[in-house]
This record gives structure tokens, C-alpha cells and sequence, in this order.
């Protein structure tokens, strides 16, 4: 299941990277929140820690761009993820 969110969280946040004024980016970056949740929920703040890593690392690599303001969308999930 964690490869499944992790492939569609790098089209969720290429996505966004990619087309920052589209209309959809409000409902992808929904979905981001919610798999955060997910994940915090299955195997805590190490669960989003392992994903955030795997997919900054690729996504970087695959189109050049940092992902790393997409972790605040999961601040909310618990007190020691705060970015």
C-alpha cells in the first residue's frame, strides 16, 4: 500500500510543482493532506518521515524542483511535524 501513496503523491505534488495556478491544485493538494493523514495514522511521524524522504529524492531528481513545501501540509497530523 505505501508504494501505491507514495506513487501518487510524486503526481500530486509533480502536479502542483508543475501547474501552480491550475484550478486543481487546491483538491490535489486535499488529497496530500489526507494521505498525510493516512500515513500518520498507520505508522506515526516515522511513517510521513520514510514517504516525505522517498519522494523529495524523486521528485528532485525527475524534474528539478524541492517538494519541501508541500510537508507543511501535513503539520496538522501531529506536534512533532511542524514545517
Amino acid at each position: 500500500m505505501d508504494a501505491m501513496l507514495e506513487e501518487e503523491m510524486i503526481d500530486l505534488i509533480t502536479f502542483c510543482l508543475q501547474n501552480p495556478d491550475s484550478d486543481e491544485v487546491k483538491g490535489k493538494k486535499s488529497r496530500i493532506s489526507e494521505i498525510g493523514k493516512d500515513l500518520y495514522l498507520d505508522g506515526g511521524v516515522d511513517a510521513m518521515e520514510n514517504m516525505f524522504f522517498a519522494i523529495q529524492n524523486r521528485i528532485t531528481e525527475e524534474i528539478g524542483k524541492d517538494p519541501k513545501p508541500f510537508r507543511a501540509l501535513w503539520n496538522e497530523n501531529s506536534k512533532e511535524w511542524k514545517y
